[in-house]
């Protein structure tokens, strides 16, 4: 009895439960997101906007706007930049990113040191998913509605751009809005991951549940249920074993994911020698 009633434990701790209601809100839109990211090999720009939020939430604190506003905005303003350079530069996009990501975020550590405020960098950083009030839970899930109601609606056309650009322009899809569309929507997914899991560890919900749905199945349907049901699998057990650990939740929670990634990628490798193995010779 007594050992239910520990297993039991932290659906009676309301802070442990509304992280978990956060975690699993947020791994629905992620997940999706995650799956083109993927196909698409744009992990180095969902890790660049994670990094560039950084100054715009420091700029919103400072003009008392709410600091989601101020992320957004930084997220934006680093995906155009990005995309600008790299269509009017010969630098390569991996070299783009990674000197515009890094510039925003020393920015925003210099911006961050030269106030004085109550706003925990660690916060920032790292999430306070412990510390979640109803009204982020309510922003989050707002957020991740919208993100994964266009997600859905427009899967398809989501899809061929990721895999062939050109023929998508060929089939009369407006690739530049769908571009710059799928950079706005993995700007506001960063956003409602940044009171939960933080701007760091942001970039593995990002990629983590897409790259293990890609090693399990070859059908980009199933790999979207996939993808969905990993993230959320990992939110939940993430802050739930986070508690007998006594460790943070979010970095948990992306150990459960590498975990699983590790799993799948045995799994995949271990089915690849049995099929080239194959039948001996009579």
């Amino acid at each position: 009895m007594m050992a239910i009633e520990n297993l039991l434990l932290p659906f009676q701790l309301g802070f442990i439960v509304d992280a978990m209601i956060i975690a699993i809100i947020l791994s629905v839109p992620s997940a999706l997101l995650s799956c083109y990211l993927v196909l698409k090999g744009w992990s180095l720009m969902g890790d660049a906007v994670s990094h560039a939020v950084l100054p715009g939430v420091v700029v919103a604190y400072i003009v008392n706007i709410p600091l989601i506003i101020g992320a957004f905005v930084a997220g934006m303003i680093c995906a155009l930049a990005t995309g600008y350079l790299n269509n009017n530069s010969r630098v390569k996009q991996d070299t783009v990113m990674g000197v515009v990501f890094s510039g925003m975020f020393g920015l925003g550590i210099v911006l961050y040191t030269k106030i004085q405020s109550d706003v925990h960098l660690d916060h920032i950083l790292f999430g306070n998913i412990m510390g979640v009030s109803q009204n982020d839970i309510l922003t989050t899930g707002l957020i991740a509605f919208i993100v994964t109601a266009i997600i859905l609606l427009k899967w398809r056309d989501l899809l061929l751009h990721s895999f062939d650009p050109a023929q998508a322009r060929a089939a009369g899809l407006p690739v530049q809005a769908i571009h710059y569309g799928l950079l706005c929507i993995l700007s506001l997914t960063i956003v409602a991951a940044l009171k939960a899991v933080g701007i760091i560890l942001a970039i593995a919900f990002l990629i983590a549940p897409g790259a293990i749905a890609f090693l399990l199945t070859k059908r980009f349907g199933v790999m979207l249920f996939l993808s969905v049901l990993v993230a959320a699998l990992s939110s939940f057990f993430g802050v739930y074993l986070s508690v007998f650990l006594d460790s943070a939740p979010a970095p948990t929670i992306v150990l459960v994911m590498s975990a699983i990634f590790i799993a799948a990628f045995v799994r995949t490798a271990i089915k690849a020698g049995r099929d080239t193995v194959g039948p001996a010779p009579l």
